[in-house]
């Protein structure tokens, strides 16, 4: 259809050229006949002559003109055919001027990708001190809900501002996984614990009766009154003594579910000093955290790559600001996904896949262990949290005012009187109060007898990589969202420096502020300016 519409308006074009020639020619031979007076033979004999010269120039000229039609028709048609010929025309033209605009410029575009590899390190770098840093919140506490790191104007740490929700998940990891409480402490040796222990309860007994019975008479007389005793006396109060806390312990050790909270007790020691969870985050994974921040360096570059490419192709201001906010974006979620993803290893020819965190499970379960186990659950801490802990401490007071009570009565009986109700109860508050300041000869016992930093280690070194991966993981992902804004955010800063840069809007801008600076100098210091400018 298209051929038959090409040859019509050939035949059209070539019928309008000769119309055209017979005209000029029926002009021309008018034209002569009325300017020359020769014979008409000489005239039509020229006239036969100019008639073919003519003819043939014109035709020549039609020709050339019917050419260049029908050569416009077949460019028009192949175009048609070849639509990937405009496609190719566009690209090089594109090209072309792309090229143009980095000769023209080449320090402000190669810059590009070195602002963009300082943005994603810098973004990266302030996300994880975000993470840790204020312990306290800083800013105006206009508005700010209570475990939230973010109030309308000011900052707390992710981890700080967290702790209570963070602790209490760690240690549901920890009793449910890592630990089972009343099998540790079957490991302590009764015998031993009364062996250590023992040459305190005179003491303790003796600092009792002194606040009981204040008189000095009085005191040198029970003392007089215990050296008087025969060896067989003595030996069975020692024995009575050993037996008492030999019993008082197997019954701590059937009972330590009532009388020690775990929860409580780490979770106190956290909010007591909010640090501390950051510090054993911080050992655990102190390599995540540097990769982290290394990461936006070298991911920053790559990006910045594309974004040079994007701002020499595409012809607007704002191309730096909006590829400084995606590399922004783009390195805080890349480095916290390379973290932490994929879980479980999965092997692509000769690689192996997984988190970076996930890799390091048994150095990881060394550090965590050994923090854990030397700054958190010692016994020391145990204990406190026993004492003082106000949903074990009446536990623990009536178990242990029971067996003093017996002990008492048992030594009373041998010397041979009982010792009055009233005087009991009173001796035995007075021991829970004195009792924590004698039981640091027990600590480095227990310590060693728990076991807690192996049994930690090698209970997490057999966690899978699921519940391995929330060890660490929750203090990223509770504000992983505000990371990565915030990230995006100083990426569209710098961003927007660049462009101010590009468009020589940031060169005005420091001049205005230079001439500003002048005024206001000469209107503060207007004699020193006057002699300046003499």
């Amino acid at each position: 259809m298209r051929e038959c519409k090409r040859r019509a308006r050939i035949i059209v074009l070539s019928s309008l050229f000769s119309a055209a020639v017979s005209l000029q020619y029926s002009h021309q031979s008018t034209f002569r006949i009325h300017q020359h007076t020769k014979p008409s033979s000489i005239h039509s004999s020229q006239s036969s002559i100019c008639l073919p010269l003519q003819s043939h120039r014109l035709t020549t000229r039609a020709r050339c003109v019917l050419l260049s039609s029908t050569k416009g028709d077949e460019n028009e048609d192949d175009v048609g055919k070849h639509p990937q010929r405009k496609k190719k025309i566009g690209i090089s033209k594109h090209i072309q001027s792309a090229i143009k605009k980095f000769k023209a410029r080449p320090g402000t575009y190669l810059l590009i990708p070195v602002i963009a590899a300082f943005v994603g390190w810098f973004t990266n770098y302030l996300a994880v001190q975000m993470i840790f840093y204020p312990i306290e919140f800083r800013g105006i506490p206009i508005w700010r809900k209570e475990g939230e790191p973010l109030g309308l104007l000011g900052w707390q740490g992710i981890v700080p501002a967290k702790t209570y929700k963070m602790s209490e998940t760690m240690v549901n990891m920890v009793t449910t996984q890592l630990l089972n409480v009343e099998e540790v402490f079957r490991r302590l040796d009764p015998d031993i614990v009364a062996s250590t222990l023992g040459p305190e309860v005179p003491k303790l007994m003796e600092s009792i009766g002194d606040e009981l019975v204040p008189l000095s008479w009085t005191q040198k007389a029970g003392r007089a009154l215990f050296f008087s005793l025969p060896g067989r006396t003595k030996a069975a109060m020692a024995s009575a003594n050993h037996r008492f806390l030999h019993d008082f312990t197997i019954s701590m050790q059937d009972n330590i579910g009532t009388l020690l909270n775990i929860k409580n007790c780490v979770i106190n020691q956290m909010m007591q000093d909010r640090a501390l969870l950051g510090q054993l985050f911080r050992k655990c994974g102190q390599a995540e955290l540097d990769f982290l921040t290394n990461s936006g360096l070298w991911f920053g570059f790559m990006l910045g790559i594309i974004q040079m490419i994007v701002a020499l192709f595409w012809e607007n201001p704002w191309a730096l600001s909006i590829g400084g906010a995606i590399v922004g974006l783009a390195t805080n979620w890349l480095a916290l996904k390379w973290i932490f993803e994929p879980v479980n290893p999965i092997k692509i020819g000769p690689f192996i896949l997984q988190g970076q965190f996930l890799r390091r499970q048994q150095e990881v379960a060394k550090e965590f262990s050994a923090f854990f186990a030397n700054n958190v659950l010692t016994s020391e801490k145990l204990w406190d949290s026993i004492l003082n802990d106000p949903s074990t401490k009446s536990s623990f007071g009536l178990l242990f005012t029971n067996h003093l009570k017996k002990f008492a009565n048992v030594l009373s009986g041998g010397v041979g009187f009982l010792l009055p109700g009233g005087i009991l109860t009173k001796a035995s508050s007075s021991a829970l109060e004195k009792l924590p300041n004698h039981l640091h000869v027990l600590h480095p016992y227990v310590d060693k007898a728990l076991g807690l930093q192996f049994t930690l280690r090698t209970q997490m070194e057999k966690m899978t990589s699921a519940k391995f991966e929330r060890v660490l993981h929750p203090i990223f992902e509770e504000d992983e969202l505000t990371l990565i804004i915030a990230g995006g955010f100083l990426g569209f800063a710098a961003g927007l420096v660049q462009q101010g840069i590009e468009t020589g809007a940031a060169a005005k801008w420091v001049s205005k502020c230079k001439l500003r600076m002048k005024k206001l100098v000469s209107k503060l210091f207007p004699a020193s300016t006057a002699t300046d400018q003499s």
